[in-house]
């Protein structure tokens, strides 16, 4: 996986302004990747980690006290793929180029409005609930109907992720498209979630970003 990223690490490199020698104090995402821009809602957004020395984590994501932490691969016999913050960053610059990748916010939509990675759109796990629901989320996933028969022959490559290791809601939601046939390594899946991303001061969108983002 590793050989994968690498190519489009070094693509966000190019597309960054290059880190001096004297950069030494910059807190950085990977080796020679500072930041890198993605456009959500319209609007592009810059992507890095705070540059405050004493910056902590977002208060949403403070306490240590819940759920139980999911296992790495919680998905076997399924070959989901599970990410870092590095592959996630990949991704994320990769979707910029490429629509058939798609960095999906499976939480009910006040977590997702109060506070989001940028380039994320929210598609509720509670969507695979409701048959209708569920059809109509499967269509906007790039998966086509022909008579009965589900073709996922052109479904989208998804990014999902939650609040965080200890949440179920994207296992749970990844778990329903496996059952409908969702091909496997179409599916990757980001288990530290907001929780992981706000710790490491990466920049984050939504109602409660402002005091966040330095």
């Amino acid at each position: 996986m590793l050989r994968g990223i690498m190519p489009a690490l070094m693509l966000a490199m190019a597309c960054t302004a290059p880190v001096q020698a004297s950069d030494t104090s910059r807190v950085m995402i990977a080796p020679g990747l500072y930041s890198f821009v993605v456009e959500h809602n319209g609007k592009p957004i810059e992507v890095r980690r705070s540059q405050q020395q004493d910056h902590q984590i977002h208060r949403l994501y403070t306490l240590t006290s819940r759920g139980t932490p999911q296992p790495m691969q919680p998905f076997k016999p399924y070959p989901v793929e599970t990410l870092g913050e590095r592959e996630m960053a990949w991704y994320m610059i990769k979707a910029q180029q490429d629509d058939s990748i798609m960095l999906i916010d499976t939480r009910t939509e006040g977590w997702h409005q109060r506070l989001t990675i940028p380039g994320a759109i929210n598609l509720p796990w509670t969507l695979m609930d409701n048959p209708e629901h569920r059809q109509q989320t499967l269509q906007q996933l790039g998966v086509r109907q022909h008579s009965k028969q589900a073709d996922f022959s052109q479904a989208r490559t998804l990014v999902l992720f939650c609040n965080g290791p200890w949440c179920d809601q994207t296992p749970t939601m990844v778990r329903h498209l496996l059952k409908q046939g969702y091909p496997a390594q179409k599916l990757k899946y980001y288990r530290g979630g907001m929780q992981a991303w706000a710790s490491l001061g990466l920049t984050v969108v939504g109602d409660a970003a402002d005091a966040v983002n330095h």
